[in-house]
């Protein structure tokens, strides 16, 4: 009897070595593809009870599917999804909510013990959905609760050869580290999508700003090239000449975009461009696309605003352009001055105003949804403030940018 009990120990000593050494090689960290992700917590799950097969069924906040991944002995692994409705309720009303085995979850009557508070309770039915089973072949199978901040579903630990009472107390920190790794997963990759959607917000703001609103210049002026075609041939050449020069700054454009990632507005790369020359060269390319007078007058910058450069001349790029081509400006004056930790930007134009007539702050603006819709955006962007008069002799738009605090 000693001898039976001392080699019981022992058996019970060596698998609970087992389950804690494979707890303990979790996946601390997991591939960004999220299939390999999903076959290795499966993987790892498995391990865990020493089951052959692993089934992980999951919905997802506001979305209509139910997910399903299954990894099998052999590296074996399957992905699909259903309706929601199609497979609900995933397991019956009684167990909702609750870890639990059965030995046959095939059986329309099947015994199945559950975890509760005071102890495994024992109870009989059909525990999960008969068309999950059927899909799975699930006969032993051990059904643990998977419910994060953003996912909820079910981890199944299939065809191990005999599940107990301990597996259930062991499937409570197995359904915790599964949630915990799948919250991680799914935050990953939504803030990957977000990321890709601000980028595809900032190229179309970008290719907005610079190549469409001059390829728009290009096609006014070959209007104005083919009226005088017939009567100022030497007129006309002229327009088809800048037409070709503007044509080829901007395929410059598109190639420095495509290597380094920024459309700059000059036709130049970044370089040390300060901002007064990359302002002064823009309202040159601007007169020569739109046949505006544009004045700058720089005020105290000290080289407060060089790290804004960019996006200040995309704005005061896209405020030029609007006056040209919405309001009919013929001449514009553009202010810049750095005061009280921000820059502030002015700029004036001699059109007929906005649809709108008087004054509006940022807030009436987007409450109304007034206002030119790529230049408020920039500004959201960059935590500014735009503020617009507007009246039938022209307009006064008055942005204000904060200038973020150098790095310590």
């Amino acid at each position: 009897m000693l001898a039976g009990l001392l080699a019981f120990l022992g058996a019970y000593e060596r698998r609970r070595r087992h389950e804690m050494s494979q707890l303990a090689a979790w996946p601390r960290t997991l591939p960004q593809d999220a299939g390999l992700a999903l076959r290795q917590l499966l993987k790892s799950a498995a391990s865990v009870f020493g089951a052959p097969r692993a089934l992980l069924a999951w919905g997802e906040a506001d979305e209509p599917w139910l997910h399903q991944a299954a990894w099998a002995d052999g590296d074996d692994f399957q992905e699909r999804r259903d309706p929601r409705e199609t497979l609900h309720p995933l397991v019956a009303e009684a167990l909702d909510g609750v870890n639990f085995f059965c030995l046959d979850a095939a059986r329309a009557v099947a015994a199945v013990l559950q975890a509760a508070p005071g102890g495994p309770h024992a109870w009989r039915g059909a525990p999960i959905h008969p068309a999950l089973v059927s899909r799975f072949a699930m006969k032993a199978v051990l059904s643990l609760c998977v419910r994060g901040e953003s996912v909820d579903g079910r981890l199944f630990v299939l065809d191990k050869r005999r599940f107990i009472a301990d597996d259930l107390v062991l499937g409570e920190v197995v359904g915790s580290h599964l949630s915990e790794s799948l919250d991680h997963l799914l935050l990953t990759r939504r803030l990957r999508q977000a990321a890709a959607t601000e980028e595809r917000v900032r190229l179309s703001r970008d290719l907005h700003d610079g190549v469409l609103q001059s390829l728009t210049g290009a096609a006014l002026k070959l209007e104005t090239a083919q009226r005088l075609l017939d009567e100022q041939p030497a007129a006309a050449r002229q327009r088809l000449a800048e037409i070709q020069h503007l044509i080829a700054d901007e395929q410059r454009n598109l190639r420095f975009f495509i290597r380094d990632g920024t459309l700059d507005p000059l036709s130049l790369a970044a370089g040390d461009v300060t901002l007064e020359t990359r302002l002064r060269l823009m309202a040159q390319r601007l007169e020569d696309v739109w046949g505006l007078r544009v004045g700058i007058e720089l005020e105290e910058l000290n080289g407060t605003a060089d790290h804004l450069a960019y996006d200040i001349c995309h704005l005061v790029q896209e405020a030029l352009a609007n006056a040209a081509r919405h309001a009919g400006a013929s001449a514009v004056r553009v202010t810049l001055a750095a005061r009280d930790g921000g820059v502030d930007i002015v700029v004036i134009d001699d059109g007929r105003g906005f649809p709108f007539q008087g004054d509006f702050d940022h807030e009436t603006l987007n409450a109304r949804q007034l206002g030119p819709v790529m230049l408020k955006e920039r500004v959201d962007s960059l935590g500014g403030t735009l503020a617009i008069h507007s009246s039938p002799s022209g307009a006064r738009l008055a942005i204000r940018l904060p200038c973020p605090r150098p790095r310590a």
